[in-house]
Parts: structure tokens; C-alpha cells; sequence
């Protein structure tokens, strides 16, 4: 049993004992049966990806393979910070994450490629001019910090293991998301595992979106051919479990709804913020499923590009979700 198949068995432990979060079981197959009649009329496989810098023909295009590998493992190692979001200085009409991607984009654009030595001498300083931010003792320079603490960890990594070759780097795990999900487990912040009760609970967000982007980005050829990409699970934030909330699919405590209205942080790897993930997970598992079950062939992740689409709607935005100062999303 792979790292894959631990993140699908520990959410869906967490999911039979949780205590503020729950799968509502007809709200999921209502919902399914009005996702699969909506891919009925428009069929055509796997989403378009939003306008993203990480991501297909919006990624920053560079002379070499090992240009555009690196920019989107660097994008990835600080695609982080949505806690943080509400307090950071964000450009016109940017969410916060487009902010940081379209920030990283100009950077590359007006610098030069990404190398390994760059990642282990970049500085929180350099991290306020490339994003925008002030480092001013208060959230945007903590978030600063953190961004140079994951880009140096990048570094230090490919230093180590790769020879500082972002091509070696994704080649060692032979056409397999897996074998590379788990190796980013040993870089610093992309190691997203939480202990709940006796439980160990890997989620991995940004370490399987590393997978994803560069599928992407690469055309599923070449650097971006992973025999195994279907395996991989949603990658549990705070605004795919919000969707699925608002849908009628997860339902919150009373409590935990009364905390997120009035803006309390939920701490990081406490019981609901790891109720909030995991129980997401297994309900995009348990959604995949009813698909299938109506003729509708969807992977977890190409639910999971559905749900954070839908969520820039303004029906979502305009209801509150979790927020958490975390690296892990």
C-alpha cells in the first residue's frame, strides 16, 4: 500500500469518528446526480484549468524543460498561505493565490530561471520585493518568512539529491506522481501529514499538486507523464470543503459554523481543522463513486479542479469559510 492509498484510508477513518464535520449522505447523491447530468450535456473529459501561472499554456514559457520545471516547483513550494490572505497586500482582481503566482511569473520573467542556488539564497526581503508584501513585524512579513523557509528547503533538497537539477528531480520518480508525492515528503513545509487521535493522517495537498501542475504544464508528456496521475486524491484546502459545505454535501457543527462566522483561525492540526480536510477527501472519494455509478468517469482531482472553480462564484464568496495559518494551504 502506497502513500495514495494511506491519505484514502485515513480520511476516511477520520471521517467515521468526526465530531464537527459530516458527510451528509443525500445531499452527496443529490449532488451527484446534478454533476453527472451536467457532464452528460456537456461532455468532453477533464476540465480546463483556470488562468494559472502553474498550469498549461498560462505557465511562463523558458528556454528549457529545466526552466519550466523549476518555476512550477518553486510556485508550488509557496502555494501557501490562504489564512494569511485576508492580511496581505493582493493586486487588482487577484485572489491571494493569483497574487503570488503572478508575482513569482514576473519575477522569472525579469530575472532569469529559477535555479537551486537562487532558492537557497533567497531572503524574506527578497521574498517582500518579489511578492509585494511589507516586512513589517506583522502577518504579511510572518508569511514572508515562511516563503523564503520553503524555497530554501527546495534548494537545499535539489542540492542534495539532484545534483540541483529540477529535470533529475522528476525523472527519479519514473513517470510515477506517487514515487514523487512521496519524495517531497522530505522537503520541509510539503511534509502535510497531521496527527489526529491515534491516527496519522497524510494529506499532501501541495505535494500531489506538484504531480498535477506539471501534467499540466508539460502536456502529460515527458516531465509531465505519470502513469498513476489518477490516483491521486483532492488537494484538501479551505475552499473545496467551504464548496461541498455550501452544496449541501459536508454539514459543520453548530460550533465550528459560529467560530468561521466570526472569523476565529482555526488552528492548524487541531480535531476540526483536520475534521475540515480529511472528511473532504472522503467525501470527493465517496462522489467519485456515485459518478461512476451514473456513467460519469471523473478522478478525485478533476473533481477537485470542478469544486475550487466553483468556488470564485460569488454565491461562495459570500458566505464565509475556514481560515488557517498553516503551510499546508
Amino acid at each position: 500500500m502506497g502513500i495514495l492509498d494511506d491519505i484514502r484510508h485515513s480520511c476516511a477513518a477520520v471521517a467515521a469518528v468526526a465530531q464537527h464535520v459530516h458527510i451528509d449522505s443525500t445531499g452527496l447523491a443529490t449532488y451527484a446526480a446534478a454533476l453527472a447530468q451536467d457532464a452528460q450535456q456537456t461532455p468532453g473529459g477533464e476540465e480546463q484549468p483556470p488562468d494559472d501561472p502553474a498550469q498549461g499554456a498560462s505557465a511562463p514559457h523558458h528556454d528549457t524543460d529545466e526552466d519550466r520545471a523549476a518555476f512550477v516547483m518553486a510556485l508550488d513550494a509557496v502555494n501557501f498561505g490562504s489564512g494569511y490572505f485576508p492580511y496581505i497586500r493582493k493586486r487588482p482582481g487577484m485572489s491571494g493565490y493569483h497574487t503570488i503566482a503572478n508575482s513569482l511569473a514576473e519575477y522569472v520573467s525579469g530575472t532569469g530561471p529559477i535555479t537551486g542556488v537562487r532558492l537557497r539564497r533567497i531572503t524574506a526581503m527578497d521574498c517582500s520585493q518579489i511578492f509585494g508584501q511589507e516586512l513589517d513585524g506583522g502577518l504579511q512579513g510572518e508569511l514572508m518568512e515562511l516563503f523564503a523557509a520553503a524555497l530554501n528547503q527546495l534548494g537545499t533538497h535539489l542540492e542534495q539529491h539532484h545534483d540541483d537539477s529540477f529535470t533529475s528531480f522528476i525523472a527519479h520518480s519514473e513517470g510515477s506522481a506517487e514515487r514523487l508525492v512521496d519524495e517531497l515528503r522530505g522537503v520541509g513545509f510539503f511534509n502535510d501529514v497531521c496527527g489526529y487521535r491515534e491516527l496519522e493522517v497524510p494529506l499532501l495537498k501541495r505535494a500531489q499538486i506538484v504531480a498535477w501542475d506539471l501534467a499540466l504544464t508539460f502536456g502529460h508528456r515527458g516531465l509531465g507523464h505519470f502513469d498513476d496521475l489518477h490516483r491521486l486524491t483532492i488537494f484538501a484546502d479551505n475552499l473545496v470543503p467551504h464548496v461541498l459545505r455550501v452544496d449541501g454535501v459536508l454539514t459543520f457543527s453548530p460550533e465550528l459554523v459560529e467560530r468561521i462566522n466570526n472569523v476565529d483561525d482555526i488552528t492548524a492540526n487541531t480535531q476540526p481543522e483536520i475534521e475540515i480536510r480529511a472528511v473532504a477527501v472522503h467525501a470527493v472519494e465517496q462522489l467519485r463513486a456515485a459518478l461512476a455509478g451514473h456513467g460519469v468517469q471523473r478522478t478525485s482531482a478533476e473533481l477537485d479542479l470542478l469544486l475550487w472553480t466553483r468556488g470564485g462564484e460569488g454565491r461562495y464568496k459570500a458566505i464565509k469559510r475556514h481560515r488557517t495559518r498553516t503551510t499546508a494551504y
